[in-house]
C-alpha cells in the first residue's frame, strides 16, 4: 500500500475521487526495480498495471517468425517517462501483455493489482470512466508514437523523407 499524496504527485491519477484515491492505494505498491530485470513477457497473463515513478524501461514488440530457427524476435517499440502507465492491457481482454518490458536503468515503480483495479471498475462506474479514459489516452499515446517510428522506417527504407511519401 502506498499514500494518497504520493498517487497524487503523478497525473495519471488525477480525477480520482478521494475514495477513488483512496482504493487505489490500497491497491497499490512502490516497488525498486534492477537494470535487466524484466517485468513481463509477451503473452503472459496481464495481472498488474505499472507506473513508472523514475528510472527507464523500455517495451519490446516481440515477433514469432517460424522460418527462423529463433522463434521469437524482440523489436524496440519505445521508453516510457517518468508518470507514464504501462502494462494497459492488464485493463482490457484477454488480459495479456502484448510486449516484453524490461528497465533499462533502476529505478522505482508503482505496481498496482490489476484483478482489484478490474474489481472497482466492476463496482464503480466512475471509476471504470475515469480509468478507462486514463488507459485509453495512454494507449493512444503509444499508437501515435509507434505509427511515427513505422513511418520513419518506411521513408528510410524507401530512401526518402516522410513529408515526399505523404504526398505519394
Amino acid at each position: 500500500m502506498v499514500s494518497i499524496e504520493l498517487l497524487r504527485r503523478f497525473p495519471f491519477f488525477s480525477g480520482f475521487e478521494p475514495d477513488h484515491l483512496k482504493a487505489l492505494a490500497m491497491l497499490t505498491d512502490e516497488v525498486a526495480v534492477d537494470e535487466g530485470a524484466t517485468l513481463f513477457r509477451a503473452g503472459q497473463p496481464a495481472d498488474r498495471l505499472y507506473l513508472l515513478m523514475e528510472g527507464r524501461v523500455e517495451l519490446h514488440y516481440i515477433a514469432v517468425d517460424p522460418l527462423e530457427s529463433q522463434p521469437r524476435r524482440a523489436y524496440f517499440i519505445g521508453e516510457f517517462n517518468a508518470g507514464e502507465p504501462f502494462g494497459i492491457t492488464s485493463l482490457l481482454e484477454p488480459y495479456a501483455y502484448m510486449g516484453d518490458l524490461r528497465v533499462a536503468s533502476r529505478g522505482r515503480v508503482l505496481k498496482m493489482d490489476a484483478p482489484g483495479l478490474r474489481a472497482l471498475c466492476e463496482l464503480d462506474p466512475r471509476f471504470a470512466a475515469i480509468m478507462m479514459r486514463k488507459a485509453a489516452k495512454a494507449s493512444m499515446v503509444r499508437l501515435i508514437d509507434a505509427r511515427g517510428q513505422m513511418a520513419a522506417a518506411r521513408a528510410s527504407m524507401l530512401g526518402s523523407s516522410p513529408a515526399s511519401s505523404a504526398r505519394s
